[in-house]
């Protein structure tokens, strides 16, 4: 599903990401840990061409999207976003939030796209409060709806970034069930969290990265319990003890 070769990004002097690889297979799960400012969210920034990568390819499937002549908006088609910040239309609906994009870019009718907007919204128990706006829900809700949008539109790939970050801890567990739910219905996901609970539940694979590099990645029992690299194993003696 993605093939990342030699990726390198910098900002400046500083290198962002290192000559970093990554293969994500249809149906895979895949956490990205590591401190702060180790390279996670430019590295799905650079996946979704929101950051034009310095050197390195990157494919999504048979489609190249470092490819200078790369269609963008055709290939963003393909992937969902969800950021830290919901990022709603404060002006639409919940439901014209989850509909937009799938009229104006997919093309579907409107019958169509509420029909599928309803759907979801009713799997992550907002079909209620689909004529609410934005400033009526909770954190959590407003998330709930984030994820759904980008659902909406039938990504082959999800990229989540940091998407319980900006959340009161009693929210985290809501937002955190509709991605398990996504997981199971194998949906690809490539996910930047500090939540490593659900990582060792969810994650097919975890990668650790550090100063812009790939230091370790593994299954969620080997990363968590054996983890071989030194500063990996700093790491998660720092956010699980009972693995340090």
């Amino acid at each position: 599903m993605l093939h990342v070769k030699g990726l390198r990004k910098t900002f400046g002097d500083k290198v962002v990401l290192d000559d970093v690889d990554l293969d994500v297979a249809a149906g895979e799960v895949v956490c990205l840990i590591g401190a702060s400012g180790s390279g996670k969210s430019t590295l799905l920034r650079c996946l979704d061409l929101l950051e034009q990568a310095d050197d390195g390819d990157v494919w999504l499937g048979d489609t190249e999207l470092t490819d200078p002549a790369l269609d963008v908006d055709a290939a963003r088609r393909r992937i969902g976003v969800v950021f830290q910040a919901y990022n709603l239309f404060p002006h639409l609906s919940v439901l014209r939030n989850v509909t937009l994009g799938q009229r104006k870019v997919l093309g579907r009718g409107r019958r169509e796209s509420e029909a599928r907007a309803l759907e979801l919204l009713d799997r992550v128990g907002l079909a209620d409060r689909a004529s609410a706006h934005p400033d009526a829900l909770s954190g959590g809700q407003q998330q709930r709806v984030a994820l759904v949008r980008a659902v909406a539109m039938d990504p082959e790939l999800l990229l989540l970034d940091e998407v319980t970050s900006a959340l009161d801890p009693m929210l985290v567990a809501e937002v955190l069930q509709v991605v398990r739910d996504l997981a199971a219905s194998g949906q690809t996901i490539v996910m930047a969290t500090h939540e490593m609970d659900f990582c060792r539940e969810v994650a097919d694979r975890v990668v650790f990265l550090a100063d812009g590099r790939i230091v370790e990645q593994g299954p969620p029992e080997q990363m968590f319990t054996a983890p071989a690299d030194e500063r990996t194993r700093a790491f998660l003696a720092r956010h699980l003890p009972a693995a340090g």
